[in-house]
C-alpha cells in the first residue's frame, strides 16, 4: 500500500494533519479498530484510524485493521459492524441528504476563507445529486468545554500518572513501555509548555474537586451524542470544516509559553466533539487557502463508515480539489 499510515485520534490527530496536508484521514467509530499495544491518552477517546493519499487506500487500510482482536476491551461491542468498505467507493450520492452543520462555521478566531471554501465545496455535493440542507446543533459549540472538563483530568491521570496504560482495563499492558513513559519524572523540565500546563490543570482539578467535574463532563457527553444522533436521524451525513485555520508555522525555540500553548490548543474546535461521541468522521481535501490545503469533514452514524467513503470517493473522482474545478461536465442540480 503506497503512502498510507495508521495514526491515533484523541482530539483530532488523524483529521487535523490530514486537513493540513491535503490527505484523507478517517477517525472510525469507537471500538472498530483495536487499540492493542498503543499507549492510551484517555480510554474514552482512544481511536486509531488511517491517513492516506486517496480514498481507495483509506478504505482498504480500514478493512485491514478493523475488527476485534480478542484482547482490546475498548471495543464497544464484541461484534462491531465491519464492512467491505472498498465496495462503497463506486457509488453515487444521489440518494444522500447532507446536513451542513452551521455551528461548525464562524467559530471564534476562524478564518473566513476556510468557511467560504468549505461552503463552496458543499455545493459540489449538490451538483453530484445530494440533497444539501442547513442544520443547527447548538451543542456543537459547547463540546470543547465538555472535552476540557474531562480531558485534562482524564489525560493526566491515565497518561502521566498511569504511565500511558492506567489501570482497571482488560487489554494488553506493555510494562517496558510503561517504564519508559514513567521516565518523564526525571526530566519534567524538558516537557513542552503545553503538556506542563495540562498536567498542572489536571493535578489541580483532581486534588481540589475529587473528580466532580470529570464526572459531570462525562455525563454531558451523553447529551452531546444525542444531539448529533438526532440530526443524523434526519441526515445521512453532517458536513463542516475540519479545522478553522490553515496550518501555522511551529513556534520558534525561544517562543513564549503563551505562544506554544496557544498554538497547541488551536484547530480542535470541530474535531474533538466526535472523539467524545464516537461518531466516525473523515477529513477530505476540498480547496486551498494561501497555498495551504483545506479540509472538509464528513460525519456519519456510528458504524456507517461506508456512507462516508461513498461520499468522499464521489467528491474525489469528480472534483479537482486543488482548484475546485471539475475535469468533466457538471451534473445538474437535483430538483
Amino acid at each position: 500500500m503506497r503512502r498510507a499510515g495508521r495514526i491515533f485520534d484523541h482530539t483530532g490527530s488523524v483529521r487535523i494533519p490530514a486537513s493540513h496536508c491535503g490527505l484523507y484521514g478517517l477517525k472510525p467509530t469507537y471500538g472498530l479498530v483495536p487499540y492493542t499495544g498503543i499507549m492510551s491518552s484517555e480510554f474514552n477517546v482512544d481511536h486509531a484510524g488511517p491517513i492516506t493519499a486517496d480514498v481507495a487506500n483509506n478504505a482498504l487500510l480500514l478493512e485491514a485493521i478493523a475488527g476485534p482482536d480478542g484482547i482490546d476491551t475498548r471495543l464497544a461491542t464484541p461484534n462491531p459492524k465491519i464492512s467491505r468498505y472498498t465496495k462503497a467507493l463506486g457509488g453515487d450520492v444521489s440518494d444522500l441528504t447532507i446536513g451542513v452543520l452551521e455551528e461548525g462555521f464562524g467559530q471564534p478566531n476562524a478564518m473566513l476563507e476556510i468557511d467560504e471554501t468549505v461552503r463552496h465545496a458543499a455545493g459540489y455535493f449538490a451538483e453530484l445529486g445530494a440533497g444539501i440542507e442547513s442544520v443547527s446543533i447548538p451543542w456543537h459549540r459547547d463540546a470543547m468545554c465538555v472535552w476540557l472538563g474531562f480531558g485534562r483530568e482524564g489525560y493526566y491521570s491515565n497518561m502521566m500518572l498511569g504511565n500511558g496504560f492506567g489501570t482497571n482495563h482488560g487489554g494488553l499492558y506493555l510494562p517496558s513501555l510503561s517504564d519508559r513513559i514513567a521516565q518523564w519524572r526525571s526530566h519534567a523540565n524538558e516537557l513542552p509548555h503545553n503538556l506542563r500546563v495540562a498536567m498542572l490543570m489536571g493535578e489541580y482539578v483532581r486534588t481540589t474537586t475529587n473528580g466532580h467535574y470529570y464526572g459531570k463532563a462525562r455525563n454531558l457527553v451523553r447529551r452531546l451524542r444525542e444531539a448529533y444522533d438526532d440530526a443524523l436521524a434526519r441526515y445521512d451525513l453532517l458536513l463542516l470544516p475540519t479545522v478553522i485555520r490553515t496550518a501555522q508555522p511551529l513556534p520558534p525555540r525561544d517562543a513564549s509559553p503563551e505562544a506554544v500553548i496557544g498554538n497547541a490548543l488551536t484547530n480542535t474546535e470541530n474535531t474533538c466533539p466526535f472523539d467524545l461521541t464516537h461518531h466516525p468522521a473523515i477529513s477530505i481535501p476540498c480547496g486551498m487557502v494561501d497555498g495551504c490545503p483545506v479540509g472538509l469533514m464528513l460525519v456519519a452514524k456510528h458504524w456507517d463508515e461506508s456512507t462516508i467513503y461513498r461520499a468522499a470517493a464521489a467528491f474525489e473522482r469528480s472534483v479537482d480539489w486543488r482548484s475546485l474545478e471539475r475535469p468533466k461536465k457538471r451534473s445538474r442540480k437535483r430538483g
